[in-house]
């Protein structure tokens, strides 16, 4: 077996992934929006939204535990096989618990009961993802090429069956079920790596230790990530809200992902095994690397978006959605500011053990998260969970650069984007003027996507960002050379 598996390979694979991961909603979305209205999908959101805790519970913080600790030890295929078993059977208990407890919940639940009972295969599907233990091997051909197969087939039995708004509780089983098959394909390439072990020799104590310690800012996230979802539902009563808040996460969720999702999954785990090694300085490299990219992507994306919002919504959703292009604009920001604080929690603070102290992090910006939204949500609805979001992540985001011993500065953010920055804000112009010329939302919407990421690519390399000269053209292209 390769035990130092092709880097540019792995952020190939995750990269086409991620891609695939935005273009099925791009697909799908629109669809669903109108076959399913706002107020059914806002059904669906909240009755995931729900699932979303017990699945935490069930999972803990196995998702990034398993990756470091797996990592750590990859080479070593004793070590890892008994690490891999310890930490998905504490799983199959933590979940089996929840499982008990979400059919209580189910029992005394007078809503939306057939709807839940479908969603326990989203347990399920946490008590078998073992995704985590192929991302610490950095073996991610095995996890994207089911998941990919089994999205792909989701998606063509939703076209072909999802018809009408009575077919929400279809949707959910179709959704949920070809999440939980891709879970389980996994495990067909697990012998491959895992050797026989004496079961015996196992200890959980430790595991379920450090797993909480991951648990706890999972938990502190879904304030700003779940939460809001929930209060909406609970505090408006208003289905058709949670509908366009669905739908405006689902499309930054797209965004975010194109972002830095794919590259954080894979360097992630390399890193883990870089400060394992000490090697100090290449970790330092990756992440000035990855920040240049996350800022190169983040900042066209947010004045992108807040340029075609508009023309976009009712070409992308249908009609119901106006609410969506305020919320779109208001969210665009999230995308650069995520971006960073998940770069440093991704490459700096799991893979050199400081889990704990981004925790606190996380926990001082979920509390703030969780203030604001009880306060602007009775007002402003969605865009009060919006502004609540913005401003906790913003928190988290200051506290890991001020406490990140020098692996990013904030001079460094600065440098890197300022020419991004003006880029952005001309590509915004030029797309406000298309927006007067063109009447028709379609064309309008094809031209400015086109012509406003022209502009944006023209104005960073006329401008010689840092982007282009040191990281495309210092280090990409030489390379292929």
């Amino acid at each position: 077996m390769d035990t130092q598996p092709s880097l540019k390979k792995n952020i190939a694979i995750s990269t086409l992934y991620q891609i695939l991961l935005i273009i099925l909603p791009i697909v799908t979305a629109p669809y669903i929006a109108r076959v399913l209205g706002p107020d059914q999908s806002g059904v669906y959101d909240y009755t995931t939204s729900i699932m979303t805790y017990f699945a935490m519970f069930a999972a803990l913080g196995t998702a990034s535990y398993g990756v470091r600790e797996i990592a750590r030890v990859r080479d070593d295929a004793a070590m890892r096989s008994k690490l891999f078993w310890e930490i998905e059977l504490m799983t199959v208990m933590t979940s089996s618990v929840c499982i008990v407890v979400w059919f209580i919940f189910i029992a005394l639940t007078p809503q939306y009961k057939t709807i839940y009972l479908v969603l326990t295969m989203g347990l399920l599907s946490t008590m078998f993802d073992i995704s985590w233990f192929f991302a610490g091997m950095e073996q991610f051909k095995y996890t994207v090429t089911k998941n990919a197969a089994c999205k792909l087939i989701g998606v063509i039995l939703m076209f072909l069956f999802v018809k009408k708004q009575e077919d929400l509780l279809l949707y959910v089983i179709i959704i949920i079920s070809s999440t939980m098959i891709g879970n389980l394909s996994m495990w067909l390439y697990v012998p491959r790596f895992v050797e026989k072990v004496d079961f015996r020799t196992f200890t959980f104590r430790k595991h379920f230790h450090e797993t909480l310690i991951y648990f706890v800012p999972t938990v502190a996230t879904s304030v700003y990530t779940v939460l809001d979802r929930t209060l909406i539902g609970v505090i408006t009563n208003n289905k058709a809200e949670n509908g366009c808040y669905h739908y405006a996460m689902q499309i930054v969720n797209m965004m975010k992902a194109l972002t830095f999702s794919s590259l954080n999954m894979v360097l992630g785990s390399r890193l883990s095994f870089l400060f394992a090694e000490k090697k100090y300085d290449e970790i330092k490299e990756k992440i000035a690397d990855s920040t240049n990219y996350i800022l190169f992507m983040g900042l066209g994306i947010c004045f992108g978006m807040i340029g075609v919002a508009k023309r976009f919504v009712p070409v992308f959703l249908g009609a119901g959605y106006d609410r969506v292009v305020t919320m779109l604009i208001l969210m665009s920001p999230i995308v650069i500011i995520i971006g960073i604080s998940n770069c440093l929690g991704s490459q700096y603070y799991t893979p050199a053990g400081y889990r704990k102290l981004s925790a606190r992090y996380i926990i001082i910006g979920a509390v703030v998260n969780f203030l604001l939204n009880l306060v602007l949500i009775p007002k402003f609805w969605g865009y009060g969970a919006i502004v609540a979001s913005l401003i906790a992540e913003g928190a988290i985001t200051i506290l890991y650069l001020k406490n990140c011993n020098g692996y990013l500065r904030v001079s460094t953010i600065i440098k890197d984007s300022w020419k991004k920055l003006i880029a952005g804000l001309i590509m915004l112009i030029v797309i406000k003027v298309l927006d007067v010329i063109i009447s028709s939302d379609i064309a309008a919407l094809f031209v400015e996507v086109a012509v406003g990421f022209t502009v944006y690519l023209t104005v960073v390399t006329l401008l010689r960002d840092s982007f282009m000269t040191d990281l495309v053209m210092g280090k990409i292209l030489k390379r292929k050379r």
